[in-house]
């Protein structure tokens, strides 16, 4: 077997412990060291990873010797500025939670990145087994996908230290820190580009009777966004965060010539209510129109790993393809230029929705080129 991988952890929030979680599953990987400076997400990270030791810096994690790469699962607006910092110091790979950035102005800060080591961009709906298991079929069961739909009917934004993620100005906005995980699947289902991005969203429900230091939360709770891409193909995502009464949190359709592929995902079992027994089972759904028939199987996860995070596993098949590019043993699956394009079109689908215009990738502040 492989030397250990040590791991050095920017942040031990809800997401970093996640990341903690999946790391102990692994085999040949540790965490040497960590640092979040909130002292209660320290407590419950040391409980989760009882040997690594704390520091009271990003400077000092990044002078250990010891660590040979890095998790960033900081608030969204620090990711940029300590992926800097890491390459201004002693390069290593990096595993950095979505998004990559939440301002279009920073996208030469951005490009002008040189880690001189792999950049892995966090995308887990990516490798979601039900999800992995649609992407799979779809050209098959389709015979080209013309019609893309990605809904995530799910609960509230949670409470976060510092409450950073009730404002957009910290987060990038609903549609980066939320979405830009189904936009970057967009890109990655049709392995294309997009052309064009329209959108309507809003904050009706959530959050409106919060305050913090007098202000009002301005986050979205809700939104539609179409996407027309190069090669003719649409896509559509539908956003709700008041609806965790839904029995799947995530349901992604795909339609062409020969017939429609859909995946059903359920939500984090934390929240399943135990009255209602036992959790649904992801679902992968094959309809072809002919023969009509629609054929149903079950994708289930194994159950450690369902424990060890919200995101039905994926947390763990991530970390295992990044390990192997710290290695050098397989190339990084999700990069910078993911990264870049799944916040663009976020940030162009808010602003369609704020002044109700069709947005041109192409336009200024949102090509990635």
């Amino acid at each position: 077997m492989s030397k250990a991988i040590c791991y050095g952890m920017i942040g031990c929030g809800m997401m970093g412990q996640e990341h903690l979680r999946n790391i102990a599953l692994m085999d040949g990987a540790r965490v040497g060291a960590i640092f979040e400076p909130d002292g209660g997400m320290r407590a419950q990270a040391a409980r989760l990873a009882p040997e690594a030791r704390f520091v009271d810096s990003v400077e000092a994690l990044l002078a250990a010797q010891d660590v040979e790469a890095l998790v960033i699962t900081s608030p969204n607006h620090m990711h940029l500025p300590q992926l800097e910092q890491i390459a201004r110091t002693q390069p290593r790979p990096v595993l950095v939670e979505k998004p990559l950035f939440t301002d279009a102005a920073d996208l030469d800060r951005v490009r002008g990145l040189a880690l001189g080591a792999p950049l892995w961009v966090a995308m887990e709906y990516r490798y979601m087994p039900p999800v992995a298991a649609l992407i799979e079929a779809a050209d098959r069961a389709t015979g080209g996908i013309r019609m893309l739909t990605i809904r995530e009917h799910r609960f509230p934004f949670l409470p976060k230290v510092g409450d950073w993620n009730r404002f957009n100005a910290q987060t990038g906005g609903t549609l980066v820190e939320k979405c830009c995980h189904f936009l970057d699947l967009m890109r990655h289902i049709l392995r294309d580009d997009p052309v064009r991005i329209m959108a309507s969203g809003g904050q009706d429900v959530n959050h409106l009777e919060e305050s913090y230091a007098g202000q009002t939360p301005d986050i979205w709770d809700n939104a539609y966004v179409i996407v027309d891409f190069k090669g003719g193909a649409r896509a559509m995502l539908e956003l709700c965060m008041f609806a965790e009464g839904a029995r799947y949190q995530e349901e992604i359709s795909a339609i062409g010539p020969m017939g429609k592929i859909e995946c059903l995902v359920p939500g984090p079992g934390r929240f399943w209510p135990a009255h209602l027994g036992e959790p649904p089972v992801p679902q992968l759904i094959e309809s072809p129109r002919n023969p009509k028939g629609p054929r149903a199987i079950e994708i289930p996860v194994d159950p450690a790993l369902l424990a060890a995070g919200d995101h039905n596993g994926s947390t763990f098949y991530q970390h295992a393809r990044f390990a192997a590019a710290v290695r050098g043993q397989a190339s990084v699956e999700v990069t910078m230029e993911d990264g870049i394009w799944a916040v663009l079109m976020g940030l162009a689908a808010q602003e369609s929705a704020r002044t109700g215009r069709a947005m041109a990738i192409s336009e200024r502040g949102f090509t990635p080129i």
